[in-house]
């Protein structure tokens, strides 16, 4: 594969850097591996996410997801993705880590472009997907003196995948007919698995719970419970029959809130046990968020918990949107911003910061009509963000199948 003078430069340039990577000691898993580069850490969530689709695609698929050097591990990147920092833009730093990983496929977050990793890549012949492609640029400000090397790393790539119809039209003009193919995209946004649940124990909840309003309490801490009881009270004098579904964040959580709600006085029934609720039960207990996919389903209004205390950064309110349940949530969601914006933003989340503020927008949340439009706006919001990964996920499969097909 040919190199432009301007990105020959570049290597040139590349080659007087120190090198900073001997060996990589992550052991490479065995089958299908997709490489995920992300220049911006708070997007990396949403790579992963998507990543993850991809891989319940393809049995035996594996996931590698890198930050540029120097950059801290991304917060909360999901199970089942393997974080590595890059390596410098050093040939021997480049070739020590491809010949570790060995990947099948790249996937790029631009707009940060480094020339050295991805021309190394090319040459491999390991097919690349370009996203977010609008405005790409070299990561290593620095070196920005040299012959700039853009154009020929765009041309490294398979594809590239533009935020919008102008973008890829100008890729398009500027581009050879022999260059990677351009397809009109949009944002990649963060998503969630839609969770699993037990059919059985869904069809008798909902024969049980009949005509009560419920609403969930998700991922609590003990620091919480005294507000979400407070709120939970409140709304008893209004709603006598609602029922409190109440989700600890963890089991180890569990013993201090069940004492909790013991010393309330109100009456509990605890799901570990295998209790189911009846009419007189005020707060059903779930020990874990392992079965949050069923409570989603019986709640039309949630409050995702380890946010109204803080410390703990909030939990992903994508969750229980794509399960059609309205999200309440408290101040503390630095690890999910960009989620929780976006349902703001459409009117699928309204923030709450004590027992009094949370009492309002439950009792506000008991006309049907108010309930139904935020959650349906929640949904949308989940179903929006998966049409560009839908699109990502295709074109990344078809790479693949190809890459098989030829190997």
């Amino acid at each position: 594969m040919a190199r432009s003078l301007s990105l020959a430069a570049y290597l040139a340039f590349a080659r007087r850097q120190p090198a900073s990577l001997s060996r990589i000691t992550t052991p490479r898993p065995d089958g299908e591996l997709v490489w995920m580069h992300c220049a911006d850490p708070t997007r990396a969530r949403a790579m992963a996410q998507m990543g993850l689709r991809l891989a319940a695609n393809r049995p035996g698929t594996h996931l590698l997801l890198t930050t540029s050097p120097g950059q801290r591990p991304p917060r909360s990147l999901p199970n089942g993705v393997t974080w590595q920092e890059g390596p410098s833009e050093n040939p021997g730093d480049v070739r020590v880590f491809l010949n570790h990983w060995r990947p099948d496929l790249l996937l790029w977050h631009g707009p940060w472009l480094r020339p050295a990793l991805i021309d190394a890549a090319a040459q491999r012949d390991i097919p690349a997907i370009l996203l977010e492609a609008d405005n790409p640029g070299l990561e290593n400000r620095r070196w920005r003196w040299v012959p700039e090397p853009t154009r020929a790393t765009i041309m490294r790539f398979s594809a590239l995948m533009t935020l919008d119809d102008a973008a890829a039209e100008r890729f398009r003009r500027s581009l050879p007919l022999d260059g990677p193919t351009v397809i009109d995209s949009a944002r990649l946004l963060e998503e969630s698995p839609v969770l699993r649940y037990n059919e059985t124990d869904l069809e008798e909840l909902r024969s049980v719970l009949t005509g009560r309003p419920v609403w969930l309490a998700a991922h609590i801490q003990p620091e919480e419970t005294p507000a979400v009881l407070s709120a939970y009270r409140k709304v008893l004098k209004l709603s006598h029959r609602m029922l409190l579904i109440l989700a600890a964040d963890s089991l180890e959580k569990a013993p201090a809130i069940r004492r909790q709600i013991a010393d309330s006085g109100l009456r509990l029934v605890d799901w570990e046990n295998g209790e189911f609720p009846d009419n007189n039960t005020h707060v059903l207990l779930a020990e874990t968020p392992d079965e949050l996919g069923l409570w989603y389903r019986v709640a039309p209004v949630t409050l995702m918990g380890s946010s109204m205390a803080p410390g703990f950064g909030g939990r992903d309110p994508l969750e229980p949107a794509a399960l059609g349940s309205a999200v309440l949530y408290g101040p503390g969601v630095r690890n999910h911003l960009d989620a929780y914006k976006r349902l703001v933003d459409a009117g699928g989340a309204r923030i709450v910061r004590d027992a009094s503020s949370l009492a309002a927008a439950l009792i506000h949340l008991l006309a049907p009509d108010q309930v139904a439009a935020m959650a349906h706006a929640g949904w949308q919001v989940v179903s929006d963000g998966a049409e560009v990964s839908d699109a990502i996920i295709g074109l990344s499969q078809d790479m693949l199948d190809a890459k098989d097909s030829f190997s």
